[in-house]
Protein backbone atom coordinates (compact mmCIF):
# COMPACT_ATOMS: atom_id res chain seq x y z
CA UNK A 1 0.00 0.00 0.00
CA UNK A 2 1.05 3.38 -1.09
CA UNK A 3 0.47 5.26 2.52
CA UNK A 4 1.33 8.90 1.27
CA UNK A 5 -1.56 8.17 -1.52
CA UNK A 6 -4.05 6.10 0.93
CA UNK A 7 -4.16 9.51 4.07
CA UNK A 8 -4.42 11.42 0.49
CA UNK A 9 -7.35 10.20 -0.68
CA UNK A 10 -8.76 9.87 2.73
CA UNK A 11 -8.36 13.32 3.33
CA UNK A 12 -9.85 14.37 0.38
CA UNK A 13 -12.70 12.55 0.60
CA UNK A 14 -13.52 13.29 3.95
CA UNK A 15 -12.74 16.94 4.28
CA UNK A 16 -15.47 17.57 1.49
CA UNK A 17 -17.76 15.54 3.23
CA UNK A 18 -16.94 17.50 6.91
CA UNK A 19 -17.05 21.10 4.72
CA UNK A 20 -20.72 19.98 3.20
CA UNK A 21 -21.74 18.58 7.31
CA UNK A 22 -21.69 15.09 6.02
CA UNK A 23 -19.42 14.09 8.91
CA UNK A 24 -20.31 11.41 11.80
CA UNK A 25 -20.64 12.07 15.29
CA UNK A 26 -19.91 9.24 17.74
CA UNK A 27 -22.82 8.58 20.13
CA UNK A 28 -21.25 6.26 22.41
CA UNK A 29 -17.97 7.97 23.74
CA UNK A 30 -19.33 9.52 26.32
CA UNK A 31 -22.09 6.97 27.53
CA UNK A 32 -21.23 4.95 30.92
CA UNK A 33 -22.75 2.15 29.70
CA UNK A 34 -20.80 1.41 26.81
CA UNK A 35 -19.29 -2.51 27.36
CA UNK A 36 -17.36 -2.40 24.31
CA UNK A 37 -14.11 -4.30 25.69
CA UNK A 38 -10.87 -6.51 23.33
CA UNK A 39 -7.40 -7.09 23.56
CA UNK A 40 -4.88 -4.99 21.07
CA UNK A 41 -0.96 -5.03 20.80
CA UNK A 42 -0.23 -1.15 20.34
CA UNK A 43 3.32 1.42 20.70
CA UNK A 44 2.97 4.58 21.75
CA UNK A 45 4.81 7.51 20.75
CA UNK A 46 7.55 9.17 22.69
CA UNK A 47 6.76 12.44 24.65
CA UNK A 48 8.00 14.90 22.31
CA UNK A 49 5.73 13.57 19.56
CA UNK A 50 3.02 13.39 22.26
CA UNK A 51 3.93 17.44 22.88
CA UNK A 52 3.49 18.42 19.34
CA UNK A 53 0.23 16.58 18.94
CA UNK A 54 -0.87 18.56 21.86
CA UNK A 55 0.05 21.88 19.99
CA UNK A 56 -2.31 20.80 17.62
CA UNK A 57 -4.77 19.85 19.02
CA UNK A 58 -4.59 23.04 21.02
CA UNK A 59 -5.46 24.74 17.46
CA UNK A 60 -8.48 22.35 16.72
CA UNK A 61 -9.90 23.46 20.81
CA UNK A 62 -9.87 26.72 20.39
CA UNK A 63 -12.15 26.70 17.35
CA UNK A 64 -13.78 23.08 18.07
CA UNK A 65 -13.99 22.84 22.22
CA UNK A 66 -16.76 20.63 22.51
CA UNK A 67 -14.95 17.81 20.60
CA UNK A 68 -13.05 14.88 21.79
CA UNK A 69 -9.69 15.09 22.37
CA UNK A 70 -7.16 12.46 23.26
CA UNK A 71 -4.87 13.40 26.38
CA UNK A 72 -1.44 12.11 26.34
CA UNK A 73 -1.95 9.07 27.92
CA UNK A 74 -4.30 7.64 25.36
CA UNK A 75 -2.06 8.17 22.19
CA UNK A 76 -1.18 5.14 20.21
CA UNK A 77 -1.21 3.14 17.06
CA UNK A 78 -2.95 -0.18 16.81
CA UNK A 79 0.12 -2.36 15.84
CA UNK A 80 -2.98 -5.17 15.61
CA UNK A 81 -6.40 -5.17 17.06
CA UNK A 82 -6.35 -8.89 18.26
CA UNK A 83 -9.98 -9.17 19.82
CA UNK A 84 -11.89 -6.19 18.08
CA UNK A 85 -14.32 -4.37 20.96
CA UNK A 86 -17.52 -5.95 21.35
CA UNK A 87 -20.11 -5.93 24.27
CA UNK A 88 -19.98 -8.03 26.76
CA UNK A 89 -16.12 -9.28 26.41
CA UNK A 90 -13.85 -10.01 29.56
CA UNK A 91 -10.73 -11.27 30.20
CA UNK A 92 -12.35 -14.20 32.05
CA UNK A 93 -12.68 -15.84 28.60
CA UNK A 94 -9.68 -15.70 27.52
CA UNK A 95 -6.26 -17.51 28.62
CA UNK A 96 -3.77 -14.70 28.30
CA UNK A 97 -0.70 -16.61 28.52
CA UNK A 98 -1.47 -18.51 25.42
CA UNK A 99 -1.56 -14.98 23.63
CA UNK A 100 1.40 -13.70 25.06
CA UNK A 101 3.33 -17.33 23.53
CA UNK A 102 1.90 -16.19 19.92
CA UNK A 103 3.17 -12.63 19.84
CA UNK A 104 6.89 -13.49 21.76
CA UNK A 105 6.84 -15.79 18.47
CA UNK A 106 5.72 -13.30 16.19
CA UNK A 107 8.42 -10.97 17.68
CA UNK A 108 11.57 -13.37 17.41
CA UNK A 109 14.42 -11.95 14.79
CA UNK A 110 12.14 -8.18 14.25
CA UNK A 111 14.13 -5.73 13.24
CA UNK A 112 13.77 -2.16 15.39
CA UNK A 113 10.47 -0.42 13.89
CA UNK A 114 10.85 2.87 13.40
CA UNK A 115 7.99 5.42 12.65
CA UNK A 116 7.85 8.90 11.40
CA UNK A 117 4.39 11.07 12.27
CA UNK A 118 4.43 13.78 9.34
CA UNK A 119 1.09 15.13 8.60
CA UNK A 120 -2.47 14.96 9.33
CA UNK A 121 -5.52 13.12 7.59
CA UNK A 122 -9.22 12.74 8.32
CA UNK A 123 -12.35 10.35 8.53
CA UNK A 124 -15.71 11.60 8.28
CA UNK A 125 -15.93 11.41 12.09
CA UNK A 126 -11.87 11.74 13.49
CA UNK A 127 -8.87 13.16 12.63
CA UNK A 128 -5.64 11.20 12.70
CA UNK A 129 -1.84 12.07 12.54
CA UNK A 130 -0.17 10.04 9.44
CA UNK A 131 1.63 7.69 10.67
CA UNK A 132 4.91 6.21 8.13
CA UNK A 133 6.90 3.07 9.14
CA UNK A 134 10.43 3.44 8.18
CA UNK A 135 10.74 0.19 5.81
CA UNK A 136 8.55 -3.18 6.68
CA UNK A 137 9.12 -4.27 10.13
CA UNK A 138 6.11 -3.17 11.04
CA UNK A 139 4.08 -5.20 7.95
CA UNK A 140 6.47 -7.96 8.40
CA UNK A 141 5.21 -8.16 12.46
CA UNK A 142 1.41 -7.90 11.34
CA UNK A 143 1.69 -11.07 9.26
CA UNK A 144 3.28 -12.97 11.76
CA UNK A 145 0.95 -12.41 13.98
CA UNK A 146 -1.65 -13.26 11.71
CA UNK A 147 -0.48 -16.19 10.52
CA UNK A 148 0.27 -17.65 14.07
CA UNK A 149 -2.88 -16.93 15.60
CA UNK A 150 -4.73 -18.21 12.43
CA UNK A 151 -3.31 -21.17 12.84
CA UNK A 152 -4.00 -21.61 16.87
CA UNK A 153 -7.41 -22.42 18.35
CA UNK A 154 -7.36 -18.99 20.16
CA UNK A 155 -10.63 -16.22 19.99
CA UNK A 156 -9.37 -13.90 17.94
CA UNK A 157 -11.00 -11.62 15.42
CA UNK A 158 -8.03 -10.11 13.13
CA UNK A 159 -9.04 -8.12 10.09
CA UNK A 160 -12.63 -8.79 11.00
CA UNK A 161 -13.38 -5.19 10.67
CA UNK A 162 -10.83 -4.43 7.67
CA UNK A 163 -7.23 -5.63 7.34
CA UNK A 164 -4.80 -3.20 9.17
CA UNK A 165 -2.33 -1.63 6.58
CA UNK A 166 -1.49 2.06 8.37
CA UNK A 167 0.42 3.51 11.06
CA UNK A 168 -2.14 6.28 11.94
CA UNK A 169 -2.61 7.76 15.62
CA UNK A 170 -6.60 9.17 15.92
CA UNK A 171 -6.60 11.81 17.75
CA UNK A 172 -9.73 13.91 18.04
CA UNK A 173 -13.30 12.45 17.43
CA UNK A 174 -16.56 14.58 16.63
CA UNK A 175 -19.04 14.02 19.35
CA UNK A 176 -21.34 16.82 18.57
CA UNK A 177 -22.39 19.26 15.61
CA UNK A 178 -19.08 20.95 14.87
CA UNK A 179 -19.12 25.21 15.11
CA UNK A 180 -16.97 26.00 12.43
CA UNK A 181 -16.31 23.25 10.19
CA UNK A 182 -14.49 25.30 7.61
CA UNK A 183 -11.88 27.05 10.14
CA UNK A 184 -11.53 23.40 11.40
CA UNK A 185 -10.52 22.07 7.61
CA UNK A 186 -8.43 25.50 7.74
CA UNK A 187 -6.40 24.29 10.74
CA UNK A 188 -6.08 21.01 9.78
CA UNK A 189 -4.77 22.15 6.12
CA UNK A 190 -2.04 23.76 8.07
CA UNK A 191 -0.92 20.65 9.70
CA UNK A 192 -1.23 18.75 6.70
CA UNK A 193 2.20 18.27 6.28
CA UNK A 194 3.76 19.16 9.27
CA UNK A 195 7.10 17.20 10.93
CA UNK A 196 5.55 15.76 14.43
CA UNK A 197 8.92 13.91 14.66
CA UNK A 198 9.99 9.99 14.46
CA UNK A 199 10.55 7.67 16.95
CA UNK A 200 12.10 3.88 17.59
CA UNK A 201 9.45 2.58 20.10
CA UNK A 202 11.39 0.04 22.67
CA UNK A 203 8.13 -1.96 23.59
CA UNK A 204 4.82 -3.15 22.54
CA UNK A 205 2.27 -2.88 24.92
CA UNK A 206 -0.60 -5.89 24.87
CA UNK A 207 -3.74 -4.14 26.63
CA UNK A 208 -7.22 -5.17 27.37
CA UNK A 209 -9.12 -1.98 26.09
CA UNK A 210 -12.40 -0.01 25.17
CA UNK A 211 -13.46 1.40 22.26
CA UNK A 212 -11.20 4.36 22.70
CA UNK A 213 -7.91 3.44 24.72
CA UNK A 214 -8.67 5.47 27.61
CA UNK A 215 -6.19 4.77 30.74
CA UNK A 216 -8.62 4.70 32.83
CA UNK A 217 -10.46 1.44 30.70
CA UNK A 218 -7.31 -0.28 29.88
CA UNK A 219 -5.35 -3.02 31.80
CA UNK A 220 -1.86 -3.99 30.71
CA UNK A 221 -0.96 -7.35 30.02
CA UNK A 222 1.99 -7.73 29.24
CA UNK A 223 5.77 -5.13 28.03
CA UNK A 224 7.03 -7.03 25.00
CA UNK A 225 11.17 -5.45 24.61
CA UNK A 226 11.72 -4.44 21.06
Amino acid sequence: MDLTEHYNQLYKTSSESILKQNYSLDSKINDPSDSRFGITLLLRPNEKIKSNIQLFLNELKAIEPNQYYYPDSDIHITVMSIISCYEGFNLNKIHVEDYIKIIEKSLEDLSKIKIEFRGVTASNSAIMIQGFPSDETLNTLRNKLRENFRNSTLEQSIDSRYSIATAHSTVMRFTEKLQNPEKLIEVVEQFRDYNFGEFTPDKLELVFNDWYQREENTILLKDFEL
